[in-house]
């Protein structure tokens, strides 16, 4: 898909650039760039979110990190505020080394940037109690601004009942499970998503047993196998749906589903959307340069 390549206007000197505005609508088309990014969106009720390979309508009060080149933006659709706030801070993805987050008491923020690369939607009851730091953030300079910013982002990195937006193979970065055996489960499943593929084969590849290996990728990444294995055929089929023309039909049986009444069912309760609807709602947004 051909999106817009924002060049942000954050230099190699700065550690963080922010934005505060208000708006009456959402003007920005899609796009994505290097950086990392907060966006905080309050009284913006109806507008709509994409994030990767995910659509969705966002409540009053909306916070979501965005990894590096993952396409997103809000468009106005049915929002009718004309007293929107948003909040925007973007950062290099380098802001932490690299080996410094490999560090033991660093493992929240460094889930948390993982994480980031599919999209990660906070909780009402954590943007109720970041938004007003957030918002003071602007106010602030020099090393007390990056305090302030690395302690938001450790609040953030610790928060709970947050929700990962896209799937993972819609996005170019590469993943870190912690584990050898799951990457290369996951690099076999990605290898593999058009075949039929089997709890059998993928243990024997992980050198474990069947039952051994349920349960030792529920540990790892919260999705039992079949689960894992539907996120990887579905980010490929929304990518498919985005860029071709192919019938959905046609879309479905080359990433592997073969039953289309459990395709359909499957597609919408992943992504709130029929693949039909899905396809009329993203490629709408399309911007070709």
């Amino acid at each position: 898909m051909d999106i817009i390549r924002e060049i942000t206007p954050l230099t190699p000197g700065d550690c963080f650039t922010i934005f505060s505005r208000e708006k009456s609508e959402f003007d920005f088309p899609l796009h994505n760039h290097e950086d990392m990014e907060l966006n905080l969106i309050l009284n913006a009720t109806g507008a709509q979110r994409i994030v990767g390979d995910h659509i969705g309508e966002i409540d009053d009060r909306e916070l979501v990190c965005i990894g590096p080149n993952l396409a997103h933006s809000w468009f106005t659709h049915n929002c009718t505020s004309k007293n929107i706030k948003e909040v925007t801070i973007q950062f290099h993805k380098d802001l932490f080394d690299e080996r410094f987050l490999k560090r033991n008491q660093m493992v929240n923020i460094r889930n948390m940037f993982e994480n980031s690369k599919r999209g990660v939607l906070f909780s009402r009851a954590t943007v109720e109690s970041i938004a007003p730091r957030l918002l003071e953030l602007s106010k602030k300079s020099g090393f007390d601004s990056v305090l302030e910013l690395l302690s938001i982002i450790h609040d953030l990195s610790i928060s709970r009942d947050i929700k990962l937006l896209s799937d993972s193979t819609f996005t170019p970065e590469q993943f870190n499970y912690n584990s050898r055996r799951i990457e290369k489960v996951f690099e076999y499943m990605n290898n593999n998503f058009n075949k039929q593929i089997t709890l059998a084969e993928v243990a024997r590849i992980a050198n474990m047993p069947e039952a051994s290996f349920s349960r030792f990728i529920k540990k790892h990444t919260g999705y039992s196998f079949i689960d894992s294995l539907n996120e990887i055929r579905l980010g490929h089929v929304s990518r498919m749906l985005i860029d071709t023309t192919q019938s959905i039909a046609e879309v479905a049986f080359k990433c592997g589903f073969n039953n289309m009444a459990n395709f359909n069912r499957t597609f919408k309760s992943k992504k709130g959307f029929t693949p039909k609807d899905f396809r009329k709602n993203y490629v709408g947004k399309k911007i070709f340069i």
